[in-house]
Parts: C-alpha cells; sequence; structure tokens
C-alpha cells in the first residue's frame, strides 16, 4: 500500500506504518543509510514502495520529505526558486533543498514522471560528492550525514520517452518490489482493513487473478491497496460485490466487455 504515511509524535513516540517486509529490503535500507548511499525502489503501483519508506523513516526518526513526481515538475520545483513577498524578491527553498539543509528522508515518487532536468540535480548528490549546487543563489551545499535520497518509479509504465538512463540507475542501490504472496498479504490486508481474514481471502484470491491479466484485458493488475480499499468498504457494511466493483472493477477499465468479465469472474470466486 502505498499512501504516504508521516510518522506523528505521541506520548509513546513515534507512530511507527505499519508494514510487512517481504524479503531483506529493511535491513538493506538500514545499510544503505548507514553508509549514505541512495536508494532506488521499483515495484507495480499499489505494491508498497511508498508505506515502506514511510515505515522506515519512522523506524530511523528520520523527517520524510515526500514529492510526487508529474509531468511539469522541474529541477526548479525541487530547488527552489526566486518569488516575489511583500514587494521584494526573496529565494525559498524546495523540498529537495531543504532536506540537504536539514537533514532527513527525500522521497521522489515515481521519479521518471518528472522532467528530465531533476536527473541533472540529483547526479552529484548521488555520488561521493553529495553536493546540490545551486545556480540561482551561488551556494554548493553539502548533504549532511543526516541526509538521504530515495527515489522510486513503477518499470510497467516505462517508455522511451520516461525511463531511468544507465547513467542515472547505476548510482543508486536497488530494491525491487513486488506484491506479497497470498497468505502473506491476506494478514497485511486484514490489518489495515479490519476485515476478518477468512472474509479477505477470496478478496487476494480475487486480485491474483486480475494481476494475471496485466497485459493482456488490463493495462494493470489491482494493487494491495485496492484490496485494503475493497476490504475497508466491506468492514463499514457494505456488500462485497458493490465493494468489489467500487474498487477491483471500475478503478480497472473502462471497456463494457471487460468490466462484465471481471464482475464474473468475482462470481466465479464466490467473492
Amino acid at each position: 500500500m502505498t499512501i504516504a504515511v508521516h510518522p506523528v509524535p505521541s506520548a509513546a513516540g513515534p507512530v511507527i506504518p505499519f508494514y510487512s517486509p517481504s524479503g531483506n529490503e529493511i535491513e538493506l535500507f538500514e545499510l544503505a543509510w548507514a553508509r549514505r548511499l541512495p536508494l532506488l525502489l521499483k515495484g507495480p503501483t499499489g505494491c508498497g514502495k511508498t508505506r515502506f519508506v514511510a515505515h522506515m523513516a519512522a523506524r530511523l526518526g528520520l523527517p520524510l520529505h515526500t514529492v510526487s513526481c508529474h509531468d511539469d515538475l522541474t529541477a526548479a520545483d525541487l530547488t527552489g526558486r526566486y518569488l516575489l513577498k511583500g514587494g521584494d524578491t526573496v529565494w525559498c527553498d524546495g523540498p529537495l533543498t531543504r532536506a540537504v539543509r536539514e537533514g532527513g528522508l527525500c522521497y521522489l515518487d515515481e521519479v521518471v514522471e518528472a522532467r528530465k532536468d531533476v536527473a541533472v540535480v540529483l547526479h552529484p548528490l548521488t555520488d561521493d560528492r553529495r553536493i546540490l549546487p545551486l545556480e540561482r543563489t551561488g551556494e554548493e551545499l553539502h548533504a549532511p550525514d543526516g541526509f538521504m535520497l530515495v527515489v522510486s518509479y513503477n518499470p510497467g509504465y516505462q517508455s522511451l520517452l520516461k525511463a531511468l538512463k544507465p547513467s542515472t540507475r547505476q548510482r543508486f542501490v536497488a530494491i525491487e518490489f513486488g506484491f506479497l504472496p497470498p497468505e502473506r498479504e491476506i494478514p497485511v490486508v486484514s490489518a489495515e482493513s479490519g476485515l476478518a481474514e477468512s472474509r479477505v481471502k477470496p478478496l487476494v484470491a480475487l486480485a491474483g487473478r486480475l494481476r494475471a491479466l496485466k497485459g493482456h484485458d488490463l493495462e494493470e493488475g489491482v494493487s494491495t491497496r485496492l484490496v485494503v480499499y475493497c476490504a475497508s468498504l466491506i468492514a463499514a457494511g457494505m456488500p462485497a460485490r458493490e465493494a468489489v466493483l467500487a474498487t477491483m472493477v471500475e478503478p480497472l477499465t473502462d471497456e463494457p466487455d471487460v468490466k462484465t468479465a471481471l464482475v464474473e469472474l468475482a462470481r466465479a470466486l464466490a467473492v
């Protein structure tokens, strides 16, 4: 599940977002943090990349600066720009610059969606220099030991126009994410939604069948996030078939014939 959850301090300490590891990603993240290495997370939409980052930031007690990248995101959006305030021209740091100045974890979600000039800004931060040049202010910021850069993307959406260049990819330690096996995904969905595992089981089975259709009738399989949404609606009292239609059918396709087939598949699995 990739909903960003920032740690919220409480009397008992920071809240750590729930995360169920699928391999050695927690140990690898901690080692990368200790050695000041940048990290690349890759995997399908809704498989847990953003939740993992939120979990690790809270686990390590780090401030988390999250940027959701998009087609119009430029290097200046990350580094900062001069703005008019009260008749004066004032420099305002962007989220990447703030993270470098103050320390913490800077997470660029779906980094391949950003414009190409973003990679140019990231390169000197991802080698042994660990610097962020700010041409407009004449500064050259050196990242403190408490700074870490993490980026993510979905390889399934890659194209010739939107792909990480080898010169960029090879600057990162990489972790590949996938969906949990059913026996692991069921307790995760149950914990997130409050729905009993026995009722979650057919939803996860349906999700597995839908993921198998990726690249055929569907562009993308159903995410763990959507399964959690479905289970949450059922836990709140919505009939299962209506919840499945709203969360595991309609978000995946607009084709009437495909939607009908998916509804029939859900019925066949007794959802």
